[in-house]
């Protein structure tokens, strides 16, 4: 009769867990989907890192809606991380296979050296819902908020928040800090090289920079102006 009565008492509070989980993520992807996200635990994360390094905290961050936000700049992270954006649903099988496949090949070779996969619907609902890290238990709650934001949010939604809450240098998040930080002038003003600028030192930030590019990063900008060059220098959401 006990151990019948601890696995009913344990799946009764396992149901109640998970329908507390069910409305308070449901819900806050809800509120996201209308209220700027204020901060991050990613940025809190960061925060306290630089607070155990001896450093001063340091967050520089300012919300502007996508119109205050240059087509340039969202075409410009389109071109350079997630070219089937508009397209798919929050997933890229085939640049996964790919990315599987190149891993493989890298591991082979005894090589440590790994390409990712991650849309930019799957880095919105990284930064904004979960924490930073490689773990079995984050990639699944990652692929459900990224359900999530796919279902709920609109593809526009999706790139604001993403271009409001993203890395761009120690302490530096969102493309209207980091043009305040690295151009001097407000988003809205900065130019298509500079928005391709940007885009490349994604998903390393704080190994790339924007300040002082380096060869590589140039030659990364160069290409993602072509590419922007070729879809026409403006991304339509259909």
């Amino acid at each position: 009769m006990k151990k019948i009565f601890t696995r009913k008492f344990i799946w009764s509070w396992f149901k109640k867990l998970s329908l507390w989980f069910l409305a308070i993520s449901i819900g806050s992807v809800l509120i996201f989907k209308w209220v700027p996200v204020p901060f991050t635990f990613f940025m809190l994360q960061r925060c306290v890192s630089q607070k155990m390094d001896g450093e001063s905290m340091k967050l520089k961050k300012d919300w502007v809606s996508l119109d205050k936000i240059p087509n340039s700049a969202q075409l410009a992270v389109v071109c350079a991380e997630d070219q089937n954006f508009i397209k798919h649903r929050g997933f890229d099988f085939a640049a996964i296979k790919k990315a599987m496949d190149y891993n493989e090949k890298m591991e082979d070779k005894g090589k440590d050296k790994r390409r990712g996969a991650s849309t930019i619907s799957q880095q919105t609902a990284k930064n904004v819902f979960l924490w930073h890290g490689r773990s079995f238990v984050r990639k699944g709650f990652e692929v459900y908020f990224t359900f999530l934001i796919e279902t709920l949010w609109s593809k526009q939604r999706i790139m604001e928040v993403y271009l409001n809450v993203i890395e761009l240098g120690n302490g530096v998040y969102g493309v209207e800090a980091a043009s305040q930080a690295y151009f001097k002038k407000s988003a809205e003003k900065i130019n298509s090289n500079e928005a391709a600028l940007i885009a490349v030192v994604l998903p390393s930030p704080r190994k790339f920079s924007i300040a002082n590019p380096s060869g590589y990063v140039r030659k990364r900008q160069t290409w993602c102006a072509k590419q922007m060059r070729h879809w026409g220098g403006k991304l339509v959401y259909e």
